[in-house]
């Protein structure tokens, strides 16, 4: 669709206004602006091709104009194309966390919410993609055993194991040792990881007691889910969001799908730049009413999770684009420090 410099600007101007004040923006207050060179009925005669052409729509006869879903995606278009964003989207300040990822994930979340005002996802990296840093073996009775195995991700998982006879504590410091030489810095997906615990000089009580230990290594990419952090549910209950309530309650319901949100971030992922949905855009028909802006993170070659807001189609679009992309830029840097250690 083409439209002339001077119905861009007209449609820029409104849908910037009508995202400020919640309200139909009329042509009346769009020709008193200072920075309009038009008088009112050159707009009028403007605003209403750009209605003829899906842009903008009446919401009552005699009210202004406000942006429909296609007006929105053509908007945020231009943005894109003229790099009309913020300069400096608000910072995330996760050197706390270097050794965290979950809690970096929880503060992404919460500081993404915050500087947007919406709803924040962020999908943490697959534990498949971590490798196993730390491993103890531990006696808690005489028939009781337990093994925690930490990630270079700062996660931790444990297993604990009944036995019917009464386990040998020095089969238990041996075992300790000996998966941490064998299995330390070994990726949790790696198909030699099996192959690794059993070497063939290995006595036969060894052997046996390591076969009982083996599926809390061997099980665990296996029974792990990929894990969502979200933070702002609340700031979208606000009292000047009630006029936005059933693209909320829509928010609300997709909040509990945990599926149409592992897909949405997954197709995220595979976005080059920016993921950008607005609306009707949307194929999951619960979000066909809010507008979705996420972006990937992770190494150089490989994205690990995406990081995204979902909100009222009426957002602020440069605001969101900028702080989405600034938050995938700081947790590729982060997840870039804690996988080279």
């Amino acid at each position: 669709m083409q439209i002339s410099e001077r119905q861009q600007l007209l449609l820029r101007r409104l849908v910037e206004c009508h995202v400020e004040i919640g309200q139909p923006v009329g042509s009346r207050w769009l020709a008193e602006q200072s920075d309009m060179p038009w008088g009112p009925s050159t707009i009028r005669a403007e605003l209403a091709r750009l209605e003829e052409l899906g842009l903008l729509r009446h919401p009552h006869t005699s009210a202004g104009r406000v942006p429909t879903d296609r007006g929105y995606r053509e908007y945020v278009d231009s943005l894109m194309e003229t790099d009309r964003l913020p300069a400096r989207a608000p910072k995330l300040d996760l050197h706390t966390m270097r050794h965290e990822v979950d809690e970096a994930m929880r503060a992404t979340t919460e500081q993404l919410s915050q500087v947007t005002n919406l709803l924040a996802i962020v999908s943490a990296p697959p534990i498949g993609t971590t490798t196993i840093k730390h491993i103890e073996v531990l006696l808690l009775q005489p028939q009781v055993a337990m093994v925690v195995v930490i990630t270079s991700t700062g996660g931790v998982s444990k297993r604990v194991i009944s036995y019917d006879e009464p386990v040998d504590p020095g089969v238990v410091n041996w075992a300790g040792s000996y998966l941490n030489e064998v299995l330390g810095g070994m990726g949790l997906g790696a198909r030699m990881l099996h192959n690794r615990l059993f070497a063939p000089d290995l006595s036969d009580a060894e052997r046996r007691f390591l076969e009982t230990l083996a599926p809390a290594f061997t099980d665990l990419e296996d029974t792990a889910e990929d894990t969502l952090f979200v933070g702002g549910a609340e700031r979208l209950l606000s009292e000047d969001r009630l006029q936005e309530l059933s693209q909320i309650g829509d928010l609300m319901n997709v909040l509990e799908r945990r599926v149409a949100l592992l897909g949405l971030l997954q197709s995220a992922l595979e976005e080059p730049s920016v993921y950008l949905r607005i609306g009707t855009e949307n194929e999951t028909p619960e979000l066909r009413s809010v507008s979705v802006v996420a972006a990937n993170y992770g190494l150089p070659r490989r994205n690990l999770g995406a990081v995204s807001v979902l909100g009222p189609v009426r957002m602020d679009y440069p605001r969101a684009i900028a702080s989405v992309r600034e938050a995938a830029a700081e947790l590729s840097r982060f997840v870039s420090d804690i996988y080279a250690e």
